[in-house]
């Protein structure tokens, strides 16, 4: 239930940077005291919250002991004990880890671990607490409240003792895999020869095998080369060699899958992804049928959008590199993963030069400076009636990378004490890339800000997918409008050409990362359930790859290779469904404001800024946090239950259309 939301919960970034001993010490120790207190009942535990008041009529998870049945008022006294410690626990968290990352030091990162590690040991003895009261007739809101806490633990740990001590050895080398994987590009090959033009990869470029955590590329100066680079055979080279990084994982990853089902049945469910799916107020099964319902809407859209790029990409590649039907090469897409596909803009723009929006040159001519972008995204909020920020988030927010020490810049947004102590984290740059950041992390800080009134196991999004959806709801309102409307540019462009440029910007974000934010989960879900077996962990990953993706490997891979551990989110264990309901919930929201607000016109035109009814409806979903179901939720904004990508389809439909007669000829699909 960490409280703060990053710029782009994709990333990669927000690893803290311990050693790879401190993530395994310190992650065992927690798992080693909450298997002590889960079996020998409440004597034991070294958590420092208010102790525990109701121990001792409560019949301990995993022991002989006997009891009567807890009554519903039971039930009650013990999820509101359990809220208001894990309250006190979560902003120790959040103000040791607010330190830590303004103020890296080796002690810092210490007292943040040890706050994450005392919170994890509450919260897994909780959760397995909490079972006594299961099938006790509940008032609505605790029983909601129970479902809240048990669903947090996205990793449940059996209440064996030496296997919970394994699934914490496990998870925690599985990250430093992760986080300290490093590649040294070949002596003589074209990327090292890129990545030596630049002197800061020096160092990077000297390998030293005796100490690999010392030596070699980092994924971000990997990722950075496959953003900008264009030559084919460096391409090529970062991409295998950021992937050969994961081979170790396999057998760990198997283990972690087995223990950690093992944890999810204790729970009473089928496995990890039936807990997972369960969060989304309806049974696991429909759930999954809901996703796919979702991507069908947007599916032909996709790719529309991938033939058009094949198209292009074999212009610059050449036919028997990119086929005229078929496969995509995933290293030819601008990004690691092949998530979004907004680095290869210049390869994919309709009308090149066409009235293009230059944010970063308007913020300098008009002498806009990194605080004045901070107001300028405030006054968006504010001129829908919502309230300014508060006070101490100008004096407690980091705006600048300061000079006197080292700072983890990736943009974040925080309420640190549950009480609107918002704040933002970031090393604001004056480019027009940061201006849209700092509306979409407001986003997250108003969403704080407006259920702030609820119950603390209440405030969080309706579900997982929502808090990224409303920041987004607010960037795509960012448009070449709002930018007249508040004098940061003097006319906005009305030239046909200009329109379909931007909207083939925001496809190659929007759209590109559909099926890539489907595919993630669809691949665990399998392997969680067991119908993809650990020796075809990597044939399974490509078979979803292709299928909704439509691209391939640059090279041949087998199951000596574990591709799916080179992306953070699965060796990590996160839960990905979140970002892909996010990219269709933000249309959906962001087309119930517009005609809130009365927009007539293409949908991608509008922005509600300065429209108080559209603030007012923004406001009533809000404030609602995850108080009530996500359907209630999105009715009180939208006046619609389910979830509808039509809005989405509705707003890139100009583009759609130009798109269709470019590949009139072309040989689409895979």
């Amino acid at each position: 239930m960490l409280r703060f939301f990053a710029v782009n919960g994709l990333s990669w970034c927000n690893i803290r940077r311990h050693s790879r001993e401190h993530l395994v010490k310190s992650i065992i120790a927690a798992f080693g005291i909450l298997t002590a207190v889960g079996l020998s009942g409440c004597a034991g535990s070294v958590w420092r919250a208010p102790p525990c008041t109701t121990c001792g009529g409560m019949a301990v998870v995993g022991s002989d002991a006997t009891a009567s049945k807890p009554t519903a008022a039971e039930a009650q006294a013990y999820i509101d004990r359990i809220e208001s410690e894990l309250l006190v626990l979560q902003v120790a968290e959040d103000r040791a880890s607010w330190v830590s990352l303004n103020f890296i030091t080796s002690d810092t990162e210490e007292i943040a671990a040890k706050a994450a590690e005392e919170r994890l040991v509450f919260l897994a003895r909780a959760v397995a607490e909490s079972a006594r009261f299961d099938g006790v007739a509940k008032d609505p809101v605790s029983e909601r409240k129970f479902g809240q806490l048990k669903r947090s633990a996205t990793l449940p740990a059996p209440r064996e003792r030496k296997k919970a001590s394994e699934l914490a050895s496990l998870s925690a080398e599985l990250g430093a895999l992760y986080a300290t994987g490093k590649y040294c590009p070949a002596t003589d090959g074209e990327l090292r020869h890129a990545l030596g033009k630049d002197p800061a990869n020096a160092k990077a470029l000297v390998c030293y095998p005796s100490r690999p955590n010392e030596a070699g590329v980092s994924l971000g100066v990997l990722a950075k080369y496959m953003g900008a680079g264009r030559d084919e055979s460096a391409l090529r080279e970062a991409w295998v060699g950021w992937h050969a990084i994961a081979r170790p994982m396999r057998d760990g990853y198997a283990r972690l899958i087995a223990i950690g089902n093992e944890g999810a049945r204790e729970m009473g469910f089928a496995d990890v992804g039936a807990l997972w799916r369960s969060g989304y107020d309806m049974s696991p099964e429909d759930f999954r049928a809901e996703a796919t319902r979702l991507f069908q809407q947007v599916e032909p859209l996709y790719k529309e959008l991938h033939c058009y790029a094949r198209k292009q990409l074999r212009k610059r590649y050449g036919e028997k590199l990119v086929p005229v039907k078929g496969l995509i090469p995933a290293h030819l897409l601008g990004n690691m993963w092949s998530q979004t596909w907004s680095n290869i803009y210049p390869e994919l723009e309709p009308f090149p030069g066409e009235g293009a929006v230059d944010v970063t040159k308007a913020l300098a001519t008009n002498k806009v400076d990194e605080l004045g972008m901070a107001h300028m995204a405030e006054g968006f909020f504010t001129s829908l009636g919502l309230a300014p920020l508060p006070k101490t988030f100008w004096k407690r927010s980091l705006f600048v990378r300061p000079q006197d020490r080292e700072v983890e810049c990736h943009a974040s947004a925080w309420d640190v004490h549950y009480n609107d102590d918002l704040r933002i984290k970031m090393c604001i740059e004056r480019t027009g890339e940061d201006f849209y950041t700092l509306h979409h992390e407001l986003g997250h800080d108003y969403y704080f800000h407006s259920y702030v009134k609820q119950p603390f196991l209440f405030q969080s999004g309706a579900n997982d997918g929502f808090h990224e959806a409303i920041g987004d709801t607010i960037a795509l309102s960012v448009t070449p409008g709002y930018l007249e409307k508040i004098e940061l540019i003097k006319k906005a462009p009305t030239n046909p050409k200009a329109d379909l440029n931007y909207l083939m910007k925001m496809a190659l974000d929007k759209i590109a990362f559909l099926p890539f934010g489907k595919l993630i989960d669809e691949w665990r879900w399998d392997v969680f359930a067991g119908k993809v077996a650990p020796g075809d962990y990597n044939a399974a990953w490509w078979k979803f790859r292709t299928a909704y993706q439509g691209i391939a490997s640059p090279e041949p891979r087998s199951e000596a290779d574990f591709d799916p551990g080179a992306k953070y989110h699965v060796p990590a264990n996160v839960p990905y469904t979140r970002y892909f309901l996010s990219f269709i919930y933000q249309f959906q929201f962001y087309r119930a404001l517009c005609r809130e607000a009365g927009h007539t016109g293409p949908l991608h035109t509008c922005s509600f800024f300065n429209n108080k009814k559209a603030g007012d409806k923004l406001r009533s979903m809000l404030e609602l946090g995850a108080s009530k179901p996500w359907q209630e939720a999105l009715y009180a904004l939208s006046g619609e239950r389910i979830g509808d990508a039509n809005a989405l389809m509705e707003y890139f439909q100009p583009l759609r259309a130009w798109m269709q007669d470019e590949i009139k000829n072309e040989t689409c699909g895979w």
